[in-house]
């Protein structure tokens, strides 16, 4: 009876052994696999475009698809992002190759990669004439993000060029988008020069584009249709993560994708974009999709030189800072952080 009982102890510890050790495998493979995914830490509007996309990625299981863990910190300004990325607490934002290459010459190794083409447009009135830089003389211009707002540069640069001078020859009220979009409505101004997400809010409200900023572009030497959006982050972050960026921007392609093929997708952002009704949300969408950059990446590169030139003759050190070239390394997989 002893040896009996004896025996059922030992295999009663013998189980107990066995299945903590399953246990201890099951728990252990979890945590594998919870630190196997990559973490990536992203700074956003919390209006803006990339929240938009980002809510897309993570509804439908794309981060999980890749393999990451993505933290966002969603802001209220874009220098906002600017602070984070430069300090730390951020891995990747979305910015300018303007602001990538202004770093790059004071000494960071920030780089760009393009993420939108969408650039906004002079607003005005349904009836307007208003049709073109020369009709802006002697009216009331709004102007979004202040007087050294890239848009604003290239539209002076554009102006000089049939001979007027916004500055002198047209009446100018800086503000931010939100107000200027009240002013536009309630008539304030002749014509708004704003953010493209702010212009699609104005043409859903009846108001059309007079002057669209892809428009000056190409007046001003561009080629194609320029994306001075992107994603910004740091080069040696970057020849760590080189993998990780891989997938994030895979991840964001699909998310796209589901972007342009369905529209209830699009009714169930409707209350992060904002829109009030059918047809800004349609206008929204239209907008954020021919934003999608389409280009080689060689054909932005010399679009952005170019560019560059011209924002470096108008606006000067205090929009470009020390250097009057655009930093050959500022393009993600062009320069020496590569």
């Amino acid at each position: 009876m002893e040896d009996h009982d004896g025996a059922l102890r030992r295999l009663v510890r013998w189980r107990d052994r066995a299945l903590a050790g399953v246990l201890f495998v099951v728990v252990a493979t979890s945590a594998s696999g919870a630190l196997a995914a990559d973490h990536i830490r992203i700074a956003t509007l919390k209006t803006g475009t990339l929240a938009w996309e980002l809510d897309t990625l993570q509804a439908h299981g794309l981060d999980r698809e890749a393999d990451l863990a993505i933290e966002i910190t969603e802001l209220a300004s874009t220098e906002g992002g600017k602070i984070a990325l430069k300090g730390g607490s951020a891995d990747l934002i979305v910015s300018d190759w303007l602001w990538a290459s202004r770093e790059r010459a004071l000494g960071d190794d920030l780089v760009f990669c393009p993420y939108s083409s969408a650039l906004g447009a002079v607003m005005v009135p349904a009836n307007s004439p208003i049709v073109g830089v020369a009709d802006l003389k002697g009216k009331k211009l709004g102007v979004a993000g202040g007087p050294l707002d890239k848009s604003w540069i290239l539209l002076q640069a554009l102006a000089r060029r049939s001979g007027v001078d916004l500055k002198r020859q047209a009446i100018i009220a800086y503000g931010a988008p939100p107000l200027l979009t009240q002013k536009a409505l309630q008539g304030e101004t002749d014509a708004t020069l704003t953010f493209w997400n702010f212009s699609a809010e104005l043409e859903a409200e009846g108001m059309r584009p007079a002057i669209s900023m892809q428009d000056v572009v190409r007046g001003l030497g561009a080629k194609g249709t320029v994306a001075m959006v992107g994603y910004v982050f740091n080069g040696s972050w970057a020849e760590r993560h080189g993998a990780l960026l891989g997938r994030f921007f895979a991840a964001t392609r699909k998310a796209e994708e589901i972007l342009r093929n369905s529209p209830a997708e699009w009714q169930r952002l409707a209350p992060r974009v904002g829109a009030t009704n059918a047809l800004a949300l349609d206008v929204y969408r239209q907008r954020f999709l021919e934003g999608v950059p389409q280009r080689r990446l060689a054909d932005e590169v010399a679009d952005a030189q170019a560019l560059y030139h011209v924002l470096a003759e108008v606006g000067g050190t205090e929009l470009v800072g020390p250097s009057r070239d655009l930093d050959p390394g500022t393009f993600y997989g062009t320069g020496s952080s590569q």
